[in-house]
């Protein structure tokens, strides 16, 4: 192994005797590809030169080598070592640099824990490798993973669920830019996320990744993530670059919703619910996301990593997407190795490029390197080679990386800083959903004398999956918040705490302790839920968890024995709060019926216990809302609130707290309505609304319409209210939903005051796919309601004509 220092290796040449194909009848002689033999400037160098005009300029100055090279994912790991996450050792493997920038030079993997001067080295190695030492001079994006914060020791945000409760689309722009102010001052330019699956099958593990169960929120909250994260220009840039980091839009499509809940599994379903459901939050978020990446599972028999009718069609074609599509790690293996419709590595690369027009990420065998040998045989048409690769290039102009591809000497002035940090308090705030609040319990009052903080989430900073090793260590637990909010205002209230069990057992012995610490306080807030891992720990054998990529439910109710833990503090007799921390719906009719209040939490950020806290006592009053319905149980599931008309009868049965059998037909003994629904969410003030009206009563078919209301706040404390604008198609030619979601806003209404607010509606959103397979808003009338998806605040009738 060859390492040497970056002063030396600054100083070497690197050769190629590459096989060239291109045609020798150019204007650049092929001994000195990245010349011209009019000695002027290549058009692709021009900074000031239109991006096609570059692309086109650049395209067939390379060999079939460099062209599949762009296509495969490439490691830093290759010259660099960041096993020990530690270690600051600065140099790297000069051999391992040029091995891996022959075949996978395209997008290079970063997503590592390591000391930032050592990435930031790592990088600038890599870069000027490519820009300075090879033919062409062609810069790699560098990638690493942001879903709800970047993963090298970045500002770690709520999980997207969270993210999504807030129903703040301009916070979450906000909080976007501060992942991609951290990550791009590192050298990074590739972020892979949002993710844009729907939350509608609750056993799949990943529910915690997703914007919630509606494609509306999902497409306005993921176009609000990818123009946050996108917008601006890296310094020094091209006058002609769009943006300054490629978000990544995923899992295309379809992906979060696989039979029985099992990660990567086949996803059913045809043409119209595709369109109607999966499709429509890339439509809206990701046209001018710079990239997007396929999904694992197949969907009606077909994989979605060759399937061309989803990849080429509507994505290139109907679309007319134009930037980077790459298949998530190892994925096209599978169509060797689960989906058995290739036998070969060359049919695998055959199949996902000509039908995907898409690269390769790492994580498998690297089917793409039998290309160029398929190019030399005839069995790969190097057109599909030549467009895949005009993606990539396509995307790195855009981003302006030709001019400027190297880390920022002040890098540490935008990580972790103080307005970063107010930021994701703020969104802490308010991505905290209250469920239920009976006769007032909350917010305790700061006269109590002693609180009693009880279960295993207590002392526990519990992050969603997609974070690095050890980011718990920079988060605040509750029992820390509450210590933190309680110190900062002086007050004199005793906490106890004690976890009563543990989240993975069902161990009672710490129970009574738990009770005897509720009798003994004012109030006991009893905190239980799931948990996750970070991606080190998630992956590693022997450990356990209930959320996170490969980890999927049988069960939707609490594990172990925390339902008993709070039932037996129920019965202590002192007001109980249960807080779900969770990173998807929890399914116990028994605390929902029960518990004096309850308080949802998805995963939180670094933030989560001192915002917890602060909602308590009241200092915060509550404004998040469900982006994903609470079933009663799992087999009640599916419970996603737009479900077509007819789909849910109701004559429910159930069981008593005595065990008498109340006996139903749907179901039996259950209910096939959710304990809380889509949108769900109480404050500690109460809204009125009044004055419904339509910018107009009758529409023509591609007019689109406002909806305005006035929102009283009827109580005595400032709050935020979410005026959500639901429709209803009561008469098509195909079945369509029972509402959906086409519009909201979060407005701050101080108490007693009032606030008229308007919403408009794009026609598209009253679009169904029809029988003849196309979109169309047909004539007839459409219900408006202005509530909750289980509720109804006012109404209207539009008429379509």
């Amino acid at each position: 192994m060859i390492v040497l220092h970056l002063t030396a290796f600054l100083g070497l040449l690197a050769t190629s005797t590459a096989h060239l194909d291109v045609r020798g009848d150019l204007h650049f002689p092929l001994h000195a590809r990245g010349t011209n033999k009019d000695g002027s400037t290549p058009l692709y160098k021009n900074a000031d030169a239109d991006i096609e005009a570059r692309v086109n300029d650049l395209l067939p100055r390379m060999t079939i080598q460099e062209k599949v090279a762009q296509l495969i994912q490439g490691d830093m790991n290759g010259w660099m070592d960041f096993d020990d996450p530690l270690d600051d050792t600065k140099t790297f493997n000069q051999t391992g640099l040029e091995s891996m920038m022959a075949q996978k030079a395209g997008s290079i993997w970063g997503g590592y824990l390591t000391p930032w001067d050592k990435f930031v080295f790592g990088v600038t190695v890599g870069q000027r490798y490519l820009m300075e030492n090879t033919t062409l001079g062609i810069p790699a994006l560098i990638q690493s993973e942001g879903l709800h914060g970047f993963t090298n020791n970045g500002t770690i945000w709520p999980s997207p669920i969270g993210l999504a409760a807030s129903f703040n689309p301009d916070l979450l722009k906000q909080a976007a830019a501060t992942i991609a102010d951290e990550a791009e001052g590192l050298g990074i330019s590739h972020v892979f996320a949002p993710v844009l699956d729907l939350s509608r099958e609750l056993r799949w593990g990943r529910v915690e990744e997703n914007f919630g169960e509606d494609p509306f929120l999902t497409g306005e909250m993921g176009l609000a993530f990818v123009t946050g994260l996108q917008s601006g220009r890296r310094r020094n840039a091209s006058s002609s670059a769009i943006a300054r980091m490629a978000a990544t839009c995923k899992h295309f499509a379809a992906f979060g919703s696989p039979q029985g809940g099992l990660n990567i599994a086949q996803v059913t379903g045809g043409e119209r619910e595709l369109r109607s459901a999966y499709l429509k939050p890339f439509n809206r978020a990701c046209n001018e996301s710079l990239s997007i990446m396929t999904a694992y599972s197949s969907y009606d028999g077909i994989p979605a990593i060759a399937n061309k009718h989803l990849l080429t069609d509507i994505l290139r074609n109907e679309w007319g997407y134009k930037y980077w599509v790459t298949s998530d790690a190892g994925s096209v293996d599978l169509l060797i190795t689960t989906h058995g419709t290739c036998d070969t590595r060359e049919c695998a690369a055959k199949a996902s490029l000509e039908n995907g027009i898409s690269g390769e990420m790492g994580g498998g065998t690297y089917t793409y390197l039998t290309l160029p040998d398929q190019v030399k045989a005839g069995t790969v048409d190097v057109k599909f080679i030549d467009e895949t690769v005009k993606t990539m290039l396509r995307t790195k102009f855009a981003l302006g990386l030709f001019e400027n591809p190297y880390p920022y000497e002040d890098y540490l002035s935008t990580l972790r800083t103080p307005e970063t940090r107010q930021l994701l308090h703020d969104m802490e705030r308010e991505s905290i959903v209250l469920l239920e609040n009976r006769q007032n319990t909350l917010p305790l009052s700061k006269s109590i004398k002693s609180l009693a903080l009880i279960g295993p989430q207590v002392d526990r900073v519990s992050f969603g999956d997609y974070v690095f090793f050890n980011a718990s260590n920079n988060g605040i637990s509750p029992l820390a918040g509450f210590t933190q909010h309680l110190a900062s205002l002086n007050s004199t209230i005793t906490l106890t705490h004690t976890p009563g069990c543990e989240l993975w057992s069902d161990d009672v012995s710490g129970i009574p302790a738990a009770v005897a610490a509720a009798r003994a306080a004012d109030a006991a807030v009893v905190i239980v839920g799931t948990w996750s891992l970070d991606q080190t720990l998630l992956w590693t054998p022997g450990t356990n968890a209930t959320t996170g990529e490969h980890v999927d439910l049988s069960d939707l109710g609490l594990v172990g024995a925390q339902r008993q833990l709070v039932q037996a503090v129920k019965d202590a007799g002192k007001p109980t709060i249960v807080v779900f921390v969770s990173g998807k719906p929890i399914a116990e009719p028994w605390i929902q019926e029960h518990a004096d209040a309850v308080v949802q939490q998805f995963y939180p950020g670094e933030l989560g216990g001192l915002a917890l806290a602060e909602v308590i006592f009241g200092d915060v009053n509550p404004s998040g809302k469900l982006p994903v319905s609470f079933p009663r149980s799992v087999g009640t599931t599916p419970v996603f609130y737009n479900y077509l008309k007819g789909s849910r009868p109701v004559d429910a049965g159930r069981i008593l707290d005595d065990g008498t059998l109340v006996f139903g037909h749907q179901y039996v003994l259950d209910s096939p309505v959710p304990l809380w629904s889509f949108g769900h969410g109480l404050s500690y003030t109460t809204f009125n609304y009044t004055d419904l009206t339509l910018s107009k009563s009758t529409i023509g078919t591609n007019e689109d319409f406002s909806v305005s209301v006035t929102v009283h706040n009827t109580g005595d404390r400032d709050g935020k209210e979410v005026v959500q604008v639901y429709v209803t198609d009561l008469v098509s030619s195909v079945v369509t939903p029972n509402q959906q979601l086409v519009g909201f806003q979060k407005v701050d209404i101080a108490a007693g005051e009032s606030k008229r607010v308007t919403i408009r509606v794009n026609s598209t959103e009253l679009a169904v796919w029809t029988l003849e397979g196309k979109w169309a808003v047909e004539p007839g009338q459409f219900g408006v309601k202005v509530g909750t998806s289980d509720q109804t605040f006012l109404n209207a009738t539009l008429v379509v004509q």
